[in-house]
C-alpha cells in the first residue's frame, strides 16, 4: 500500500510540472523607475549568482547534518 502510495504521489508531482510553469515577466519599457508601468522591481539583475550561492550553502548544510548524524550513532 505504502508503494502505491508513494507512485501515486511522484506521478501527480511529475504530471503537475508540465502545467506549474510560471509566466516570465513583462519586458521594461523603456528603462523608466521600477515599479511604474510594467517595469519589473529589481530591472534585470541576475538571480543565477545567488541562486548557486544558496544551492552550495543548502548542500554543505545538508553534508554537515548527515556527518553529525553518522558521528553521533557511532559514539
Amino acid at each position: 500500500m505504502k508503494t502505491i502510495a508513494k507512485l501515486l504521489v511522484i506521478m501527480m508531482m511529475v504530471l503537475t510540472t508540465s502545467v506549474l510553469f510560471a509566466q516570465g515577466p513583462p519586458d521594461p519599457n523603456d528603462g523608466s523607475d521600477p515599479g511604474t508601468d510594467n517595469t519589473p522591481v529589481g530591472g534585470r539583475a541576475a538571480v543565477s549568482g545567488g541562486l548557486i550561492v544558496l544551492l552550495t550553502l543548502g548542500a554543505g548544510y545538508g553534508i554537515k547534518k548527515v556527518y553529525d548524524i553518522k558521528a553521533k550513532t557511532a559514539e
